[in-house]
C-alpha cells in the first residue's frame, strides 16, 4: 500500500473515487495511483476467463491525429502497412527508431486516410507525441490529446458481449475482432473497439470522463467484476502479450520480441528502423524473447538472473503465477541457440537455482469464437 502523502503526489483516473470505495488494494503504476486487485488476483483472473471482468485503463495515452497526409507519415513511422487498413479497423504495431528499438507498442484505430485514433502507454505518450511531430511532412498533422477528457474501459471475457448489449445502440456482436464502431452506450456517444490484453473476447470502451463513471456504476451493479493490474499481468503473460517497459523497449526490435506478424516488409516502402530489421530478416536474430515455464512451484520474477551451465546468461523480463494453469510462467530473452522448445535453464531464485523449461509461445486461444468477418 501507499501512504496518503505519497498517493496525493500520483496522476488519478476518472474513477478513482469508486475504486477506491471498492477498497482496492493501491500501486504507483508509472506515476499514476492504480489498483493491483480488488478481490483478489486469483478471483480477478479466473472471472475474465471465465465470466467477464472490467478494468480502468484510463491512464492510457489516447490521441487524435489528423492530416492529409497522416497515411504517408505513419507508413514512415510504423513497421506495419497501414495502407491496408479500412475504415473501422486497427492494427496494434510499434513506434521504431532508426536502430528498430520499439519506442512505444500501440494500436492505431483507423477512421479515414485523414483521421487515426492511437492509443499509446501511459508512460510513453508524451514522448510519443513529440516523435509523430518531429516526423511530420510538408502538410501540417493535428495531433489531439484526449487522454485526460476521455476514460477507456475494457469489458473482458465470455460474457463481455452479453454485458456490453445490454446498454449499447448498435448490434455490438457485428463488430470483428480489432474492429471499432462509434455508437452510443446509456444513449451517450461512445468509441467502441473489440480488442483487448487478456486473450478473451471483449471490448474497449472511450466515452467522456462524466460517462465513464456512469458506465462503471453500471457495469459493476450488473455484476461485472472489478479487475485490477495484477490480473491484468496473469491474463496478459498467459496470452504472450508483452508489456512495455519489461518486455520491450527502446533497445530491442520487433523481431526479437516475437512480433514477426507485424513487421510487412514485403508490402510496404521505407519506414524508420527498415535496415535494421532487413538484416535480421537475413541474418536472423542473435536472441529471442521466449516463454519458460518453472519445472517445480517456484515463480520467477523480473529481475532474475538466468543461468546456463553456471555462467549468468540473461534476467527475467516478467513473471508470476498463473491461475489458470496453476504454473508459474515468465519471459526471458535469450540466445538464439537457446530458445526451442523444451531447451532447460536454471534461473537463480534466492540465491539457488531451479530449473525452467522453455515451452512454445501460444497465445491463449478464447473460448469464445469472435467474428472475424
Amino acid at each position: 500500500m501507499i501512504n496518503s502523502s505519497i498517493s496525493q503526489n500520483l496522476l488519478k483516473t476518472p474513477i478513482y473515487d469508486f475504486i477506491i470505495e471498492e477498497k482496492a488494494k493501491m500501486i504507483n503504476f508509472f506515476g499514476w495511483h492504480m489498483p493491483i486487485q480488488f478481490d483478489g488476483i486469483q478471483v480477478e483472473h479466473n472471472a475474465v476467463r471465465n465470466n467477464v471482468g472490467i478494468f480502468d485503463i484510463s491512464h492510457m495515452g489516447k490521441l487524435l491525429i489528423e492530416g492529409d497526409e497522416l497515411v504517408s507519415l505513419l507508413q514512415f513511422l510504423v513497421p506495419s502497412d497501414i495502407k491496408r487498413l479500412t475504415s473501422g479497423k486497427a492494427q496494434y504495431t510499434t513506434f521504431l527508431n532508426h536502430n528498430g528499438g520499439i519506442i512505444d507498442d500501440i494500436i492505431i484505430y483507423y477512421q479515414n486516410s485523414k483521421k487515426v485514433i492511437i492509443i499509446t502507454n501511459s508512460s510513453t505518450k508524451d514522448k510519443d507525441i513529440e516523435w509523430i511531430k518531429s516526423h511530420t511532412m510538408s502538410t501540417p498533422i493535428k495531433v489531439t490529446d484526449l487522454s485526460e477528457e476521455k476514460v477507456l474501459l475494457a469489458i473482458q471475457g465470455p460474457q463481455a458481449l452479453e454485458k456490453l448489449q445490454l446498454f449499447a445502440d448498435s448490434d455490438i456482436a457485428k463488430l470483428s475482432f480489432f474492429g471499432h464502431i462509434e455508437t452510443k452506450i446509456l444513449g451517450y456517444p461512445a468509441f467502441v473497439s473489440r480488442t483487448g490484453y487478456t486473450g478473451e473476447d471483449g471490448f474497449e470502451i472511450m466515452v467522456s470522463n462524466e460517462v465513464g463513471r456512469k458506465l462503471w456504476k453500471v457495469f459493476t451493479n450488473e455484476k461485472v467484476i472489478p479487475c485490477g493490474l495484477g490480473a491484468r499481468d496473469t491474463l496478459r503473460l498467459e496470452a504472450s502479450m508483452c508489456l512495455y517497459g519489461q518486455d520491450i523497449n527502446d533497445s530491442t526490435t520487433p523481431l526479437e520480441a516475437g512480433l514477426n506478424n507485424f513487421v510487412h516488409l514485403d508490402s510496404k516502402d521505407n519506414f524508420i528502423g527498415r535496415e535494421v530489421l532487413e538484416q535480421q530478416t537475413r541474418e536472423g536474430v542473435s536472441k529471442l524473447l521466449v516463454v519458460l515455464e518453472m519445472e517445480g512451484k517456484q515463480i520467477a520474477r523480473r529481475g532474475y538472473n538466468i543461468f546456463s551451465n553456471g555462467k549468468c546468461i540473461s534476467t527475467i523480463t516478467s513473471g508470476t503465477f498463473i491461475p489458470t494453469t496453476k504454473k508459474a510462467l515468465s519471459f526471458a530473452y535469450l540466445p538464439i541457440h537457446l530458445s526451442q522448445a523444451g531447451t532447460v535453464i536454471d534461473v537463480e531464485i534466492r540465491k539457488k537455482l531451479y530449473p525452467a523449461k522453455v515451452i512454445k509461445k501460444t497465445f491463449y486461444k478464447s473460448r469464445k469464437k469472435k467474428n472475424k468477418t
